[in-house]
């Protein structure tokens, strides 16, 4: 958790596919005012989608347009609606400004909880820009090519007591229960997925249905088609601290996404 530089809010590295891959979660930086309010638990970061930068770099030199935040999610998330709805009603879940860990851990002091003003100024700050950006790409993209693909890229430790019994599945792929892609994609990647070898295990819109960026921006109808891939970290990475990159298992893993993106990407009308 880095305290003292403050980067920009974001970066787009465009490309030339009619395919924008955003990564919500990518980032670690915590700015000093907010982390001096923060534990000792913050400082850790836990909760990144570690290293997907490093693991989609095939897609973008490729020619998919890639955005990445830089500050953590434990800032303000951008998977959340404005608002603070809880997208899984019923189940536990972090929020827009999440005051715990996955491991139910405090991120704040005692009385150091964000108000209502420190909400209203991060989504500001931090959370707008990031959706004018991805809302600027998809239009941008739309118009070039007719119809886009937006792929969410998140990972998650395939072991999460408090949102799911035992192991993730590897992949977890998610269409807002089919509304915000095309019809049958989920269950044609998570087809892909098992078929393309390696003993992989795959699921369509089991516990990650897609958070606010797969439901608020995927509009099939009007040529925009949104895919949530949430995948157990244990296919790329070491799980635990300090969360190390495994070539050896990225390697294994980067052409069956390859292949995930041509096959949804086939799918996108006038394809």
């Amino acid at each position: 958790m880095n305290a003292t530089l403050e980067p920009a809010v974001f970066s787009v590295r465009p490309g030339t596919l009619p395919l924008l891959i955003s990564m919500p979660h990518v980032g670690t930086h915590v700015p000093g005012d907010i982390a001096a309010t923060m534990t000792e638990a913050a400082r850790h970061v836990d909760d990144c989608d570690w290293h997907l930068e490093r693991l989609y770099d095939f897609a973008a030199r490729r020619g998919a347009s890639l955005l990445v935040p830089s500050h953590a999610r434990y800032v303000v998330d951008l998977n959340r609606p404005p608002d603070n709805a809880n997208l899984y009603p019923g189940q536990d879940t972090t929020g827009l400004l999440p005051i715990d860990t996955f491991d139910k851990a405090p991120l704040y002091h005692p009385g150091g909880e964000p108000t209502d003003a420190e909400v209203a100024r991060r989504v500001s700050r931090y959370w707008q820009p990031y959706h004018d950006a991805l809302a600027s790409t998809l239009a941008e993209l739309k118009a070039r090519h007719g119809a886009v693909l937006l792929w969410e890229a998140h990972s998650i430790r395939s072991h999460v007591p408090r949102f799911f019994e035992g192991r993730l599945p590897d992949f977890n792929f998610g269409t807002a229960g089919g509304t915000s892609a095309a019809p049958g994609m989920a269950e044609a990647l998570a087809e892909c997925a098992t078929r393309h070898g390696g003993g992989y295990t795959a699921v369509a819109n089991g516990r990650f249905k897609g958070g606010y960026i797969t439901r608020q921006y995927g509009r099939p109808e009007q040529g925009i088609h949104a895919v949530q891939l949430e995948l157990s970290q244990i296919t790329y990475m070491q799980e635990t601290r300090p969360y190390a990159y495994d070539e050896a298992l990225a390697s294994r893993i980067e052409p069956l996404l390859e292949a995930l993106m041509d096959e949804a990407l086939g799918r996108l009308p006038g394809a």
